[in-house]
């Protein structure tokens, strides 16, 4: 297997070149616009030519300016072993990312509500990283409920956080972020503790 472009040779300034791209590819994407690898090239200073070589279209560059791209997981260094902590600290932690990127985060889903459904399922926002951060939270859970009870857990929380929750608490209710992200954690963990005491969300049908 060939290695990627950016392991081989001058390393350092290769990281660079794509640091500068995704820079670029960021900054037009908080100013509300969907960037081509073109627009990215511009605003960098970089080739066209040699933009190519690190993002072979646009969704490759929008998936590596996504703000939630890197993280893996958002529990703390020495997570807590109570779910209902461990809950509350992945959702604080993804609100408030959410706050701290909500211009991009905003134009990422501007983008996947004007796109088809094929090209919105390949968007980082409709990617699920967020379920699968909630999922690592909920991990205690697993021999208590099964994994299809908590898998609809995840989704019903999931549901009630993230950008979209935040237009509509912002936009339409009212609310100021702080009291946002307040309600967001507010629903997460009373869903969490309806799914403990009374069982989970229902299945389809």
């Amino acid at each position: 297997m060939s290695r990627p472009y950016i392991d081989v040779g001058r390393t350092g300034q290769k990281r660079r070149t794509l640091d500068a791209l995704v820079a670029a590819a960021r900054q037009l994407v908080a100013d509300g616009a969907a960037p081509t690898v073109d627009d990215a090239a511009l605003v960098a200073g970089v080739a066209r030519s040699t933009a190519y070589r690190y993002f072979p279209g646009q969704r490759e560059l929008l998936a590596a300016a996504h703000p939630e791209t890197a993280a893996t997981s958002l529990l703390p260094e020495n997570p807590p072993a109570d779910v209902t902590e461990r809950l509350d600290a992945v959702v604080e932690q993804f609100t408030r990312m959410i706050l701290e990127t909500e211009a991009q985060q905003r134009t990422m889903l501007r983008l996947s509500l004007e796109q088809t459904a094929d090209e919105r399922r390949s968007l980082p926002l409709r990617q699920g990283r967020a379920i699968a951060w909630i999922a690592e939270a909920l991990s205690p859970l697993q021999g208590q409920m099964t994994e299809e009870d908590i898998h609809r857990l995840v989704l019903a929380i999931r549901s009630a956080t993230g950008v979209e929750s935040l237009v509509w608490l912002t936009d339409i209710a009212g609310l100021s972020r702080d009291e946002a992200v307040a309600s967001q954690r507010w629903t997460a963990r009373a869903l969490l503790r309806q799914a403990l005491t009374q069982g989970p969300p229902p299945a389809a049908g």
